[in-house]
Formats: C-alpha cells, structure tokens, sequence
C-alpha cells in the first residue's frame, strides 16, 4: 500500500510546475533536443551551461574560491607559502626563507610548485599518498592551507563567487558565511554551559549579543562593499555577477566545546532574526568528527531551545553526511531524523547515509510530507565519500517524493559549477527536461527568499497568469521569491525560444 503511495506521489513530484499550462512549441524543441543530446558528451555541456539554474543553495563561500584566487591574493598580501606543506602562512617568509617555503609572489615563475600549491589547496589531481590517504582527509584540509589568504578578501571572495554565478546563469545564491565567528567562540569559552541550561545560557550571554551582532553586520557590510567595488556595480562596466541575488545562511563550527557552539548559535539566530541580509542558520565542519558525532544530539537540542525564542529563523542543516566505514553503524541511524524531529530543519543538506537511518521508508514518507528539501552536492560526495552514479541516494529521494535541488558545496575546492552538477544528474539518471527544469525551480522554491511564492498546487498563481498586470506587478514588487521565479520563468523563455532555432544542438 504504502509502495503504491510512494509511486503515485513520485509522480505527483516529479510532474512539472506548468503541468497545467500548456507547453509552447519551443519548450516542446528544447524538450526534444535535451533528450537527443543527454549521449552526446560535447553538445550536451553547451545545453547545459546556458540551461537556466534557479539557484545555488549549498554553497560555502570560503570553500567556492578557485585555489589560484587565494593564492593571487597571497601575494598582494605579501605572504609566505610552504610548498612542502602545501600552505599560505599566515605571515611573510624570513628574509632567508625555511627550506620548502617561498614568497607567494615567486610562485608564478615556478610552474612546478604553482601546480604543487594548487593541488594541495584543492581536489585536483588528487591521488591518496601514505601521508594523504584519502578524499575525505584531502578536502578538509584544504580550508587551513588557504585560510591566511581568505581572511581579508571576503569581499573579492563574494565578487568571484557572483560572477561565476551569472557565467553559470544562476539568479540566487544562498551563500554560508561566518562573519565575527572568532569572538562568539571567545564569548561561548568565557560563559561555560552549565548542563543544557540553554535559558540561563542565553542569559549569561545576553550582554555580549549586541556586540557580536555589530561585529558580523560590520564584518558583511565591509565585504559587500569591497565586492561591489571589484564588480563595478551601479556603473557602465559592472559584471555580470551585479545582476545575481544573493542572501546569506550564517554558518557556525560545531567541531567547538558546546558552550561556544551555543554562544554561535544564539548570535547567528539573533543576526537571522535581525538582519534581512541573513535568511537562517545553518552548521559546519566534518559531520564524521569525533566532537561532531559526540554532541550531535546535544547541538540538535540546542537549535529546538533558540527555536522557541526566534520561531522565524530557518534552519537547512548538514545531517547525513556520512557513509558506513566512516564512522560506527549506530553513527549513521538518525542524524537527518534528528535534524527533521529535533532541530526542526526546513532543509537538509547532503542527506546521503538516508539509506541507513532507522525506520528510512518511515522518514522519507515524512520528509515528503513536510516538503523537507534536499540539498543535493554530488561532485562534492564523489569527492569526499566516494558515493558517485547510481550509487547516490538522489534518485531514492526522487521516488519518494522528497523535493530536491543541485547545489556545488564547494565548487573552488572541488574544481567545479552548477553546470557540472546539472550535467553529472543528467548523464547519470534518466532524468527529462521537465525534470530539469524542476530541479531548477525547486532551487527558488524551497529557497529562504523573503516573500510569497509564484506557484501553488503546480501553477502559476492567478495574479500573475498574465504577467504584465498592475495586480501581477503590485504582487511581483511586494514578493523577492515570487519575482525571482518569474525571473526564471523569463530567462527559460528566452532560453527555449534560443535553444529551438539553433543549429548547432539540433539533430
């Protein structure tokens, strides 16, 4: 019974949203040469590049800068690298440097140790060593070999990050960042918890919270105007990434004593709640740790305490990440319950033990029925736990009707975009256009936009059937949501009306 549920709500899900408008002559085409071109390895990542992506989701903003980026700015810093170790340091090098380290402004001249630094920074190339045994171990460790040259190009960071959106015809990123991090650590370390006394928590910390706050909103201002700087925006030679919508999830360690993971929460909630830049609030760091997997149930109970104090704050969690072997067999059976039940998150990102988790039919039927999104990273659990192809959960999710999106994690470390992800779905699944295009709307739909959605029940709202309506304007101009999905729905016009008449992807 409940299979023959399953089935039917899969394809309730996986029916497009403009089920019941009719497709136009040239969505019919571009339908028609998606399919003839899913074999073709050359043509199809043309499609693909130019294929209109909703958004990106899951996407660290320190983890989606290019290692040749970082190191670029190493040496505007005047930093020393260590081509032994394969780090930027975060000071200059000796005026006779150590044996292996060089001044990051040598590096270009020697090809040998740039390619050396850009390996050690990033997946590329990667090949286990004795010394570096694994995907998992290689990707991580990249975050501290570039760290030094991160700290002050937060803003050169955003402006990549933007512009490589819109080359990849993105129109929102929901990007994770950390700004004023280090001093709600120092503030969680001087106010210890006492048990889960989250009330009395909260208390001790009240009178630091206006300052980390402050410093956070300084820290993003400062690299939003440094990123509108480095694009141009507002003048004749702006970038194209000045045109892409952004929003931000504060993002906080959880590798860290409870008390100063809490201290973390409490003041990402509090700038959640009181900074419309910020959307909701997510956590980061291996989920395999050992501190990770001793207080993951103590950090869900902390998110379901801040819960009831800011009932609007979002939450899109990191739960799942993980595979047997990584970590014991009871460290994979509830982690996404745990995330969904406990802490009462609206997303869930990776997801991929889901196969293990207890009662998984169980969970997947309530992850559907409360719309609990997806956020799906396959280059990035290639990568890291070596689950790539079919071997991926994403089709089970698909079957049974729990909504998903492609994100990039962290697509400078992993040497990728969007378009690889949208690219690796379609070569791997037997996935339709319309399948595409619902990848790409449920981007924006289960995105933290502020606003009403455009769609309901799999339609257009009435306001907007016909788009250039005072009552659709008026409904577009009060809505962000609704007026990046018409957005959207604008740029798949084009894009079909483009891709039809084309000559070059045609049969």
């Amino acid at each position: 019974m409940f299979v023959r549920a399953l089935l039917l709500a899969s394809a309730i899900l996986t029916t497009p949203f403009s089920l019941c408008q009719a497709a136009t002559p040239d969505e019919q085409k571009t339908a028609h040469i998606f399919s003839s071109l899913q074999s073709d390895p050359v043509r199809l990542p043309v499609f693909m590049r130019q294929f209109p992506k909703g958004a990106d989701l899951h996407n660290h903003l320190v983890g989606a800068i290019y290692a040749e980026s970082y190191l670029k700015w190493a040496a505007q810093d005047g930093l020393c690298i260590s081509v032994e170790q394969g780090t930027i340091l975060p000071r200059a090098c000796a005026a006779t440097p150590a044996k292996g380290e060089w001044p990051a402004t040598a590096l270009p001249a020697n090809e040998a140790a740039e390619n050396r630094m850009i390996d050690a920074l990033s997946m590329r190339d990667f090949v286990p060593t004795a010394n570096d045994r694994s995907g998992h171990d290689h990707f991580f460790a990249t975050f501290a070999g570039f760290g030094p040259a991160a700290d002050k190009h937060a803003g050169d960071s955003l402006a990549e990050a933007l512009d490589r959106a819109a080359q990849d015809h993105i129109t929102y990123v929901e990007l994770m960042i950390s700004p004023g991090l280090g001093s709600m650590i120092a503030s969680g370390n001087a106010h210890p918890l006492h048990d889960e006394n989250y009330a009395d928590a909260m208390q001790a910390l009240k009178a630091d919270l206006p300052a980390l706050v402050a410093t956070a909103r300084h820290e993003t201002d400062n690299m939003e105007q440094q990123a509108q700087h480095v694009l141009q925006c507002g003048t004749p030679q702006a970038h194209p990434g000045c045109k892409v919508a952004v929003h931000y999830l504060y993002q906080t360690l959880r590798i860290v004593a409870p008390s100063a993971v809490f201290a973390q929460l409490y003041a990402g909630y509090e700038i959640a709640h009181t900074d419309p830049r910020f959307v909701g609030v997510n956590f980061v760091c291996p989920e395999d740790d050992p501190v990770s997997m001793r207080d993951y149930d103590q950090h869900m109970r902390m998110f379901q305490a801040l819960n009831s104090v800011y009932p609007d704050v979002k939450l899109s969690l990191h739960a799942g990440e993980l595979t047997p072997g990584l970590v014991p067999p009871e460290g994979l059976t509830h982690h996404i319950r745990s995330a969904v039940e406990i802490a009462g998150a609206r997303r869930i990102g990776h997801g991929v033990d889901i196969m293990w988790e207890n009662d998984a039919t169980g969970l997947l039927k309530e992850m559907a029925q409360k719309k609990i999104m997806v956020e799906i990273n396959l280059t990035s659990n290639d990568v890291i736990l070596n689950i790539k192809g079919k071997a991926h959960p994403f089709a089970l999710y698909r079957r049974a009707a729990v909504p998903v999106s492609l994100s990039t994690d962290d697509e400078g470390v992993s040497r990728g975009d969007l378009t690889q992800e949208y690219l690796r779905a379609a070569t791997t699944w037997p996935l339709s256009y319309q399948d595409m295009k619902q990848l790409s709307r449920n981007g924006l739909e289960y995105a933290f936009i502020p606003g009403a959605s455009l769609w309901h029940d799999g339609k257009i709202l009435p306001a907007c059937q016909m788009p250039d309506t005072s009552e659709c304007r008026a409904f577009l101009g009060k809505n962000e949501k609704a007026r990046l999905q018409m957005a959207l729905e604008n740029n798949f016009k084009q894009f079909e009306a483009e891709t039809a008449h084309n000559p070059l992807l045609a049969d």
